[in-house]
């Protein structure tokens, strides 16, 4: 069986990661393709040296651009590998460009196409992700769903027939490189000046178009996060900084400490390190659910309901709207003491999806 994993950006390689150690383990031949989609050594490089994952067979290059420009290059990119490769899967991760675009490259060429991370919904149609992962899902032969929340969300739009629950892949990894992280086989995390790790500190990330791009809300938002108790380590996605000198925003005021994004190990460690998270990431509420470590999210909606139905995780859409006080509550509010159970599956995703692509070529008559 030969698969071909499209990826392009950070969220996309840490799942690649326990993917590509899956397929290593049998006789199967997985391909990598890297869109070039984060071209930014700390959003990509960085990745595959840290997390393990061999290097790409091929790299497009394609870089930054509008939707339009950056899917379209990605798409007649993808046209003449697809092409000569010829392979038995195409394997698309999450909600980005690169996603919907290598599927319906695939598609287009009568490729079979699996989904990884299927099924999630925001309901937000201002979110390019929502419009990627929905039209993905819609053209894609297998729907590889993380939980059982997006099995419904599948069979809601008549896709039950193509959907399986795989579990998260996300789980896999990020557990392994806790359980690495807390024998020490990292080093500490590179941490903003200013944050000491053995005191109480926040992690902040914050870079989505909703958030960024009102020069208004942006300056609102860093006023929330400098207005905090405790010391906060931004964690300076370059969308972020880009908007922030455009708008003339300063990034490093009160609580605030601004660096640069981490390696996945290297965000694990800090997660672990500290006393909450505040995000707008989607796989950040996730990862740090999985840590343990309350989350608040600047986003009016998730993905992950889970995180939020447990206690783990909670929305607020405009926190300068709140008062200074209930603001800081919530943010440094105390962990919740119930079960939090395992909504995302118990850390074998990858050899889950390895096992359906098998059995779903050997049922099409293929040759596994």
């Amino acid at each position: 069986m030969k698969v071909i994993s499209i990826v392009g950006a950070r969220p996309q390689l840490v799942k690649l990661a326990p993917i590509a150690a899956a397929f290593a383990e049998t006789e199967h031949e997985h391909f990598i393709v890297h869109t070039g989609q984060h071209y930014d050594a700390d959003l990509s490089d960085v990745f595959f040296q840290g997390l393990g994952i061999p290097d790409p067979d091929v790299h497009l290059g394609v870089g930054s651009g509008s939707h339009g420009a950056q899917t379209g290059a990605v798409l007649s990119a993808l046209d003449p590998v697809l092409e000569r490769e010829k392979p038995d899967w195409v394997l698309v991760y999450g909600d980005t460009n690169s996603t919907i675009a290598g599927a319906l490259s695939a598609v287009k060429m009568h490729l079979p196409v699996a989904h990884l991370e299927a099924g999630l919904r925001s309901f937000n149609r201002r979110m390019p992700e929502e419009h990627n992962r929905v039209l993905t899902d819609h053209c894609a032969d297998v729907l590889l769903a993380p939980t059982e929340e997006a099995m419904r969300h599948l069979a809601d739009e008549g896709l039950k027939e193509r959907a399986v629950l795989a579990g998260d892949v996300m789980v896999d990894i990020c557990l392994r490189i806790r359980d690495a992280v807390l024998a020490g086989e990292h080093p500490a995390p590179a941490l903003p000046e200013g944050i000491d790790p053995e005191q109480p500190f926040l992690l902040a990330t914050i870079h989505r178009p909703d958030n960024t791009d009102d020069p208004e809300r942006l300056a609102a938002i860093v006023d929330s996060l400098a207005a905090l108790p405790l010391p906060v380590a931004l964690l300076a996605h370059p969308r972020l900084v880009a908007r922030a000198k455009e708008h003339g925003i300063e990034l490093a005021k009160g609580s605030v400490r601004v660096g640069r994004p981490l390696p996945y190990a290297g965000l694990v460690a800090a997660v672990l390190a500290s006393s909450g998270v505040v995000t707008d990431s989607g796989g950040l509420q996730k990862e740090a659910f999985l840590l343990e470590r309350v989350t608040t999210t600047i986003r009016p909606e998730t993905e992950w309901v889970e995180t939020v139905e447990s206690g783990w995780n909670v929305l607020v859409p405009d926190p300068h709207t709140l008062s200074a006080d209930t603001w800081a509550a919530t943010v440094t509010r105390t962990a919740p003491t119930a079960d939090k159970g395992t909504p995302y599956g118990d850390g074998r995703a990858a050899h889950n999806v390895v096992r359906i692509l098998e059995e779903r070529l050997t049922q099409a008559g293929g040759d596994a």
